[in-house]
């Protein structure tokens, strides 16, 4: 029997590391443990765990139509792994999916030294990115700091090498087949309220697709995928997306490219969850005004797009990639707070929150990142308000009493809060050289 563990790839259809379990040669037993090492951080109505629990319970009914039974565990991974090695001694490995988290990593190494002492492999598959780690290099074999040489590589990489999606599993295929049926825990007995969010759909519409280029900046128009909570836990293949988007869009393939950069980048910097990659950026000296970031969080900053964004993230999960920038960009510049509690409370609120992705767009807001935006670039809240929400459809949807005596005066003043950023920044990087 071979052990195939689902994490981030919550689905039957394009699953590489499935079908690499599958094509083994041994009957293959799937699990799913539900870790109190991530779960303990998360807040009680955290509406990201009863997402992975409606798409595990999903796989759990479709497997055991296929007389398949999904052992879904609470407990960590390695107490789980080991239990489960004593009771079945003819488990000859496992296999899962690669994740680049630091987390993860250390996670996969203790699993790999169990099986290991055991006489037996855990196999890895690159299967939520496109390309990983080492696939996209410089010619010297070092990796790119610099998203458009990367990108270019990227797609000469795919051109050479198509990915496309691998087959979906089947109930003709080489299962573990028990007709069992195991309780799986449920929310409550691990601490979570269920959350009855209304979830985007997994697909992306030819419309989206052909009209990403010229309407994906606008927060107050239905024009982006809003895939990125089904890419974070993979109920959605990134070949079968890819494979959909090319020859439709340049644009929204380059954004799969940025994401696989991002992903590169924190592999092989894992200590960019807290540390500046560009050094001299940890010498600035941030605010500590603990009420500038309470106004920021809440949406009370009297900046009305910085509000509206923060208000939608606050009540849907969900914010606007261009408002992300725009808001990031206003934490760290307008109000010199470190980009560390941004990313942080984003971690903590978006559906989707993928920790590359979300530190690497931290960092490129506040100058500190690979390929980061310079120091001196502070976006004006209101310009990106005239360009990207002219009507002001989106504020006053999210900031209702916006324009009345009720709307907050502004936090700071902008050319004055501008002028402080670039002394600062100035006078930081000046002492990280």
């Amino acid at each position: 029997m071979m052990f195939f563990w689902f994490r981030r790839d919550l689905r039957l259809e394009d699953n590489r590391g499935l079908i690499r379990a599958l094509e083994s040669g041994s009957p293959v037993q799937p699990v799913f443990i539900f870790d109190p090492v991530i779960l303990d951080r998360l807040l009680p109505t955290d509406a990201r765990v009863s997402f992975i629990y409606e798409h595990v319970l999903s796989l759990k009914k479709q497997l055991a139509e296929w007389g398949v039974d999904l052992w879904v565990f609470y407990g960590t991974p390695s107490t789980v792994f080991s239990s489960l090695l004593e009771k079945h001694p003819e488990v000859k490995g496992l296999v899962a999916n690669r994740d680049y988290e630091p987390y993860a990593r250390e996670r996969d190494q203790v699993i790999h030294a169990l099986f290991s002492a055991k006489g037996m492999d855990f196999i890895g598959v690159k299967d939520q990115v496109v390309f990983d780690r080492n696939e996209v290099t410089k010619d010297d074999g070092t990796y790119y700091t610099v998203f458009t040489p990367y990108s270019k590589k990227w797609k000469s990489a795919l051109a050479a090498n198509p990915e496309i999606p691998v087959r979906g599993a089947q109930a003709s295929d080489a299962w573990n087949v028990t007709k069992a049926n195991t309780p799986i825990p449920s929310l409550e007995s691990m601490g979570f309220v269920p959350s009855f969010l209304e979830w985007p759909s997994k697909s992306v519409t030819l419309e989206i697709l052909q009209g990403y280029e010229d309407r994906r900046n606008r927060p107050d128009w239905d024009a982006t995928s809003r895939l990125g909570v089904h890419l974070r836990f993979g109920t959605i293949g990134i070949r079968t997306l890819l494979e959909q988007a090319q020859n439709r869009s340049d644009v929204f393939v380059n954004e799969l490219i940025w994401r696989d950069f991002y992903h590169m980048i924190l592999y092989h910097n894992s200590e960019s969850p807290n540390k500046a990659i560009k050094s001299a950026y940890d010498f600035i000296e941030w605010e500590k005004n603990e009420d500038h970031f309470a106004r920021w969080c809440q949406g009370t900053t009297g900046y009305p797009l910085v509000d509206a964004g923060m208000r939608e993230l606050n009540a849907t999960g969900f914010m606007h990639n261009r408002v992300r920038m725009v808001v990031a960009s206003f934490l760290t510049k307008h109000l010199l707070l470190d980009w560390r509690l941004g990313e942080r409370y984003f971690a903590q609120k978006l559906l989707d929150f993928d920790l590359a992705a979300n530190v690497g767009g931290w960092q490129w807001a506040s100058g500190s990142g690979c390929d980061a935006a310079p120091y001196f670039r502070i976006f004006n809240p209101a310009a990106q308000q005239e360009k990207f929400d002219p009507q002001f459809k989106y504020i006053r949807k999210w900031v209702p009493e916006w324009g009345t005596a009720a709307y907050p005066k502004p936090v700071v003043e902008h050319t004055w809060a501008r002028q402080r950023a670039l002394s600062r920044y100035k006078t930081g990087l000046a002492s990280g050289l």
